[in-house]
């Protein structure tokens, strides 16, 4: 079970790739998202699917791997991104800006999303902060087609 959970967390060999493997998650998410054109219930089914099993699988993975918030634990980026676009216009554009704006916002780490991260043990924690990012870009994609 424990090689089913390190798989899942860390999206095979992309949690491996030697430099910035939570971008290229987050990439991979792009990739699945622009190629699926998944509808907004069919995104909001499959994070209320992935979002649990990242954080069991995350949990697991850092035990596993004796680091707090493993580099190689990526299923966080993962479905980050992909909360980020839930309720978002299906466009290139809007889904590119999330990319970017998501990637921002999870290396920054602005306020509150720091103190997220450090506040939950665990698989819960390395989840919380991504979502936390993924909120802050889906609020401002949300604003950004308010003003439009």
């Amino acid at each position: 079970m424990a090689v089913i959970f390190r798989y899942i967390a860390t999206l095979g060999f992309i949690g491996y790739i030697p430099f910035a493997p939570g971008t290229f998650a987050s990439l991979f998410a792009f990739i699945v998202y622009i190629l699926a054109k998944p509808s907004a219930h069919l995104l909001m089914v499959s994070l209320l699917f992935i979002i649990p099993v990242g954080v069991i699988a995350s949990h697991f993975t850092e035990k596993l791997l004796k680091e707090k918030d493993s580099r190689h634990i990526v299923i966080d980026e993962f479905c980050g991104y992909l909360l980020s676009v839930l309720f978002i216009p299906f466009t290139f554009i809007h889904a590119l800006s999330a990319f970017l704006l998501f990637r921002i916002f999870d290396i920054l780490k602005p306020f509150p999303i720091r103190k997220i991260e450090s506040a939950l043990p665990g698989g819960s924690g390395i989840m919380a902060d991504d979502i936390a990012a993924a909120v802050y870009t889906n609020m401002v994609l949300q604003i950004w087609e308010c003003v439009r």
